[in-house]
């Protein structure tokens, strides 16, 4: 009896330690995810307040940062319809893949199923007529879908996908294809992050147009082309694609903003893909012209007609907030030193020095201008935060209807009661148990589904099983992180769950992990996850001295481990348990103190093994690659993967006019000459990424 209890002790302890390091280890994955995507929030809220303070001097200039971040919206119907002409494409005789004939029969959704799954590709003609179709049938249908389990046994909902077609393929497989009497939501976020997004747009869009009753699909936050230049979509397209895919982009940005932003079963269970706040209303939500907001990320605040020109001198004369009249203008940007100059030379090293310099000190300005969360109390609620004095009538609706549609597809459930701004992802609210309740009671439902947020076994329940969270996309982080799941609501409208792992891999460990999570699993997913948390570590090197050293007043070079801890999260801010972390991130000590300059310099040798490049040019890659790609793809707006000497002109032009920097066509004319390393007319990533000198130069 004593060894059975021994052994209990022994187990439920083994149990509990493996718990505790798979909740780290999710933490970890969600901080790092969450870290990133407010880092496209901040850096496209750097560039939208660019936007809204620039002050175009020619129509050429004008219609280039029109193109920048509203190039859906710039395209009318026909103009629309010409661009994307697929009847003047030819297939070639030699192309073996799948072909489309309309109206869809369910043949050619096996057709494209069975292709897929061989790795054959859809002609780009097919893919622009395809796209042409789905967007005439998304147009006619409302903001909110209605479905009934009274035309069909159960309704199948699904959540993200991410690119990932086969958890599709496995839905398919268990649940069965859609059909007349089987009916699929698909809550958004089809694409990213996985390799496979624009195979699963098409086979959805496909069984959207045979079955139009029965297929449903939601639009998500990663249905928005500036969040796809960061997380892969629009790379994806354009390597399938290479002569199409300009066209084939445009296409996808127009129909994804004709997506429906919600789905309503039976009047009683709503389904979005974020969440809601204090101040949805499903009202408003049904009469939103949806179409309006390619991007959600972008809200243009201020007409063109009522913008005047701003002028403000070099040398610092006129405050930044008035203009010559005296009248109240926009917060502009200031400069330190103000009297920088760009070098007259198209000398790279001090081109380097400058560019680095007046750049991220503008970067760090617009980020503490736009990053108003810092400065909120606590105790306001969501909706005050948004401002609306000073806007008039039409522009006061536009930005209600905005926030609608910000607040359904960027939201998180939190067990606290109120709603409050979203400062882990950067966008959209948190929403507590009460405004769930109130939410629901008013427009008479029992209960919310949405999506939105990885969850480790695919779903999960909260506010009193009031709001389901229902997630698709298995082994998201790493193999073996997460399952996924789909939730089936028959008449009764109870929901059952058919949980799943779709990579071999994680298939074989099934069995082990009916007994509990196993221990080759969470270890491999643990070392990935810390994998992850080092890069980030590695990357922020020069931050995390200068935290050190605030500690280290004697200059010994040793710090304790309460004060590290606390340095690395005043750096990182991920909101992790670091001394929980710490015997994973810490091989050694002394007495308690560690050496923290041998732990940066360990931490340096791991990263170079991997990468054959200096530690100080490392560094800033980990932590600036992300950020730049954008920035280059945002410039890069007809997506050929080079930059042209017009689009860097005009775009550096949106720059210099609000950093005080004095640079004539000339000057602009010799820098993008010195950042063309090959000569060869245009500038690639690889040029772009040399050009900010990712390494540190001495003076």
């Amino acid at each position: 009896f004593k060894a059975a209890v021994l052994i209990q002790q022994w187990y439920r302890r083994h149990v509990a330690r493996l718990e505790m390091r798979r909740r780290c280890t999710w933490r970890i994955f969600q901080s790092i995810e969450y870290a990133c995507e407010q880092d496209q929030i901040q850096l496209h809220s750097f560039f939208s307040y660019l936007m809204d303070q620039f002050t175009p001097s020619s129509s050429k200039e004008r219609d280039f940062i029109s193109r920048m971040f509203i190039s859906g919206e710039s395209y009318k119907e026909a103009e629309l319809e010409k661009y994307c002409d697929y009847e003047s494409i030819e297939v070639p005789d030699s192309y073996t893949g799948p072909r489309l004939s309309f109206p869809l029969l369910p043949d050619h959704a096996t057709a494209l199923l069975e292709a897929f799954q061989q790795k054959q590709q859809l002609h780009a003609r097919y893919v622009l007529n395809l796209l042409h179709e789905t967007r005439k049938h998304l147009k006619q249908l409302p903001n909110i879908s209605h479905v009934s389990t009274c035309y069909s046994e159960e309704v199948t909902v699904c959540g993200d996908l991410h690119g990932q077609l086969d958890d599709l393929f496995l839905i398919f497989y268990k649940n069965g294809l859609p059909s007349p009497s089987k009916s699929y939501v698909f809550n958004g976020d089809f694409v990213d992050r996985g390799k496979q997004s624009l195979e699963i747009l098409v086979i959805l869009f496909t069984f959207l147009l045979i079955y139009p009753k029965e297929v449903h699909l939601n639009r998500g936050n990663h249905e928005d082309h500036m969040v796809n230049l960061r997380y892969g979509f629009t790379k994806e397209v354009m390597q399938k694609y290479k002569v199409h895919g300009k066209k084939i982009l445009k296409m996808f940005q127009n129909v994804f903003c004709w997506l429906p932003l919600a789905t309503l079963i039976d009047q009683k269970v709503l389904i979005i893909h974020g969440g809601i706040s204090d101040t949805t209303d499903l009202g408003m939500l049904e009469k939103i012209q949806r179409d309006k907001f390619v991007s959600v990320l972008r809200l243009k605040k201020r007409r063109e007609s009522s913008r005047k020109p701003e002028i403000q001198t070099i040398n610092g004369e006129r405050e930044s907030g008035t203009d010559a009249a005296g009248n109240e203008t926009a917060p502009r940007l200031s400069l330190q030193p103000q009297s920088a100059q760009a070098p007259r030379t198209a000398n790279r090293l001090e081109f380097s020095r400058w560019l680095r310099q007046t750049v991220q000190e503008q970067i760090d300005t617009c980020r503490r201008l736009v990053d108003i969360s810092e400065s909120e109390p606590e105790e306001l609620t969501y909706s005050s935060m948004v401002s609306l004095k000073d806007v008039d009538e039409s522009c006061w609706t536009r930005q209600e209807e905005w926030k609608q549609i910000l607040d359904v597809l960027w939201s998180d459930p939190m067990p606290q009661e109120g709603c409050r701004e979203n400062k882990v992802r950067g966008g959209g609210c948190y929403f507590g148990p009460d405004v769930t309740e109130k939410f629901l009671e008013k427009h008479s439902l029992q209960f919310l589904i949405r999506s939105h947020e990885c969850k480790q076994e695919g779903y999960e329940f909260c506010h009193n099983r009031k709001v389901l969270t229902i997630f698709s996309a298995s082994n998201y982080y790493e193999i073996g992180s997460n399952r996924g799941a789909y939730v089936k609501l028959g008449p009764d409208l109870i929901p059952h769950f058919v949980q799943y792992q779709a990579n071999k891999t994680a298939h074989m460990l099934t069995m082990t992990q009916r007994q509990g999570f196993p221990v080759a699993l969470i270890s491999r997913v643990e070392e990935s996850a810390f994998r992850a948390l080092r890069e980030k570590l590695f990357a922020h090197t020069s931050a995390l001295i200068s935290a050190f050293k605030a500690y280290d007043v004697d200059n010994t070079g040793r710090i304790t481990l309460s004060n590290w801890a606390t340095a690395v999260e005043s750096v990182l801010r991920l909101g992790l348990p670091w001394r929980m972390l710490r015997p994973q991130l810490v091989r050694s000590t002394e007495d308690g103190m560690l050496q923290y300059k041998s732990w940066l310099d360990d931490l340096a040798m791991e990263q170079r093994s991997q990468e054959h490049i200096q530690s100080s040019l490392l560094e800033v890659i980990y932590r600036n690659r992300s950020n730049l790609e954008t920035i280059f793809r945002i410039i890069d707006r007809d997506h050929s993967g080079l930059i042209s000497f017009e689009e860097f002109q005009q775009t550096w032009k949106l720059f210099s006019s609000h950093m005080n920097i004095e640079l004539t066509d000339d000057g602009i004319n010799d820098l993008v000459r010195s950042i063309d390393f090959n000569k060869d007319g245009n500038i690639d990533f690889n040029e772009f990424l040399e050009a900010f000198r990712l390494v540190k130069q001495c003076p």
